[in-house]
C-alpha cells in the first residue's frame, strides 16, 4: 500500500505505509523513491549489503531490548548477532492526508506488547526549481505503564555505532558520496559529532540534512560514505535515552532534495529557506 507525495505539481516520494517485509527486516512505513526535481532517485530500499535498509524511515536497534532497526542485534561481548527480537511499527490511521504530505498514527509492536505510539508527519515543499524539502516530525510515546529506554550497538558496547531514528539510506554510485557541514569535510570529521546540517552529495545529487528543534540539532549525525551512502540522526549515541511512562520523545529533520552541487554557501541558504 503506497501513498504518493506531491511538490509543484508532480510526484517526488512513495510512502509505503504497510510494506511486505520479512520479520527479520523489522518492518516499518518508509519512503522510497525519493527523487530530486529533475527525477534523480536519492533513496535506496533492501540493497545487498543491508537488506534492512528501507529508504527514508525511523528504525531504532534497541527499544527496551526489541529491534526496530532489522538484521543482527549487538550484543555486548557477542558482537552481531542473530536474535528473534525484532518489532513491528504498524500504521494505525491517518490523521490528514494530502498531496503534499500527511499525519499519520502508528504503534509499536514487539514482544506481544504495544512499546510506542508515534505520531508522524510528513511534508514535501518546493524551494526552488532544482530543490525541494520533506519536512519529518516524529513523536514516539510510552504508553506505559512501565518505563523503557532506546538505546544502539554504541550503547550496547560497539563504539561509534550510535545509530537509531530518522535514517536516510541513498543509493550506492561508483564512487562514494562527499560529505560536509559549515565547516567540516569527510566522514571521519562529521561522524559521531553534532551540527546544524550536514550535506551528502552524489554524482548529479545532494541531501542536505537538518536538525530542525533544539533536541534534534543536540543529536550527533550518524554517517557513512565508504561502506555506504547513508546518514542518520542518532537518538541514543553514548548513552541510553530514556522515555518515562507517559512521556514523548520528538525530532524533527527538515532535508533539501536538490540536483547538482550546492556549495557550502548555497546550502546554507537552501536550509534556511526550508526551515524559514
Amino acid at each position: 500500500m503506497t501513498v504518493l507525495l506531491h511538490c509543484a505539481g508532480r510526484p517526488v516520494a512513495r510512502y509505503l505505509h504497510r510494506p511486505d517485509l520479512a520479520t527479520g527486516l523489522s518492518p516499518r512505513p518508509y519512503l522510497h523513491p525519493v527523487t530530486t526535481p529533475r527525477g534523480t532517485p536519492v533513496t535506496e530500499e533492501r540493497p545487498d549489503d543491508h537488506l534492512h535498509h528501507l529508504g527514508v524511515s525511523v528504525a531504532v536497534p534497541d527499544v527496551a531490548g526489541h529491534n526496530f532497526w532489522g538484521g543482527r542485534t549487538f550484543v555486548r561481548g557477542r558482537g552481531p548477532t542473530a536474535l528473534d527480537n525484532h518489532g513491528v511499527q504498524h500504521h494505525d490511521d491517518w490523521k490528514l492526508r494530502d498531496p503534499d504530505g500527511f499525519v499519520e498514527d502508528l504503534t509499536w509492536r514487539a514482544g506481544g506488547r504495544e512499546l510506542l505510539r508515534e505520531r508522524r508527519t510528513v511534508s514535501a515543499a518546493g524551494l526552488t526549481p532544482t530543490a525541494w524539502a520533506l519536512d519529518f516530525t516524529f513523536s514516539l510515546t510510552n504508553p506505559g505503564p512501565e518505563d523503557l529506554s532506546l538505546g544502539s550497538p554504541a550503547t550496547n558496547g560497539r563504539p561509534g555505532a550510535g545509530y537509531g531514528g530518522f535514517f536516510w539510506r541513498a543509493p550506492r554510485e561508483a564512487g562514494a558520496p562527499a560529505v560536509f557541514t559549515r565547516d567540516a569535510d569527510g566522514e571521519e570529521a562529521v561522524h559521531g559529532r553534532t551540527a546544524d546540517w550536514l550535506a551528502l552529495r552524489g554524482t548529479t545529487w545532494t541531501l542536505i540534512f537538518a536538525g530542525a528543534t533544539d533536541d534534534t540539532r543536540r543529536d550527533p549525525w550518524f554517517v557513512r560514505t565508504e561502506e555506504y551512502p547513508g546518514v542518520g540522526s542518532s537518538l541514543a549515541w553514548r548513552e541510553r535515552l530514556a522515555v518515562p511512562a507517559g512521556a514523548t520523545v520528538v525530532r524533527r529533520v527538515v532535508t533539501v532534495v536538490a540536483d547538482g552541487a550546492p556549495d557550502r554557501g548555497e546550502a546554507a541558504a537552501l536550509v534556511r529557506k526550508a526551515l524559514s
